[in-house]
This record gives C-alpha cells, structure tokens and sequence, in this order.
C-alpha cells in the first residue's frame, strides 16, 4: 500500500524559512533511511504558497488564483510517498523522523493513495486498459528522468 505524509506548512515554511543546515542533514539521514528499507517512493519540500496557483474549475471555466494562500495550517509544505505494509507501519516511519522546523509543532497527515483495485467496481476493462497505460508511461519517465539526471 502507498501512503501521502503531508508535512503541513508553518508561518515560516510560508515565508520561505529554510529549515537549519542541522535540520536539513537529520532530515536527509532520515530520508537515506527510508531508501535503504525500500519503502520511500517520493520526497520533497514544496515552494511557499506566494510562489503557487490554484486553478478553479467551475463547470467549463477555469480561473486561476495567484498565492499566496490563507490558513496556513492548511497548507502543504513537503511530503513523503511511502509504500509500506499497513496504516499503522507508515505511521511508525512518522513517528521516527525529524521534525523539519525545530523549536515549532510539526503536524503531517497521513493519507492511503487510491490503487487500481480500489475502483474494480466502476472501471470498465477499456478504462483498466487506458490506467495500465498511463502507469507504465509514469514508469518510462520516471526511469528517463533519473537517467537523465544521473
């Protein structure tokens, strides 16, 4: 199973406060752990929201709003794809990371990622067969952009 660790963004995170060089390196030992385990899929810091949009869909039109962002407890600030056995052993890889803003209450949320079988009721063998596509062409570019950068 794939799980989301939302780390939520602080009034710093929002201001564009990097984390410590201290704070930095804990959370790259962290994430080096989590590699080795073979259970991280993705990680990254995110952008203050002044530095996003937001694109309304409303029936045919598309507004786009410029950040920043109220509520910052809302936010998103960096996040984490772990796939891992159950709910409970995402959260015990949360409970053993840093808190990335030392000195504050760091918050994440943790939320299961929808996985093909999740829709078995309602998707159409053309609709299955257009979703194994599309994940094995996430797959291909994935792999070229890791070549690519290495």
């Amino acid at each position: 199973m794939r799980f989301m660790v939302m780390g939520k963004a602080t009034a710093d995170s929002e201001a564009g406060v990097l984390p410590s060089a201290e704070a930095f390196e804990e959370m790259s030992r962290y994430n080096e752990e989590l590699v080795k385990a073979g259970v991280l899929v993705a990680a990254d810091g995110l952008h203050p929201s002044s530095k996003g949009v937001r694109v309304r869909l409303e029936g045919d039109d598309r507004t786009v709003i410029d950040g920043p962002f109220a509520e910052t407890k809302e936010l998103v600030a960096g996040f984490l794809i772990l796939e891992v056995a159950s709910m409970e052993e995402a959260i015990e890889w949360v409970k053993r990371g840093p808190n990335p803003m030392p000195g504050q209450i760091g918050e994440v949320e943790i939320r299961k990622i929808f996985e093909p079988e999740d829709f078995a009721d309602i998707a159409t063998p053309e609709v299955r067969a257009i979703e194994d596509g599309v994940g094995e062409l996430r797959r291909d570019n994935m792999d070229r952009t890791r070549r690519d950068r290495g």
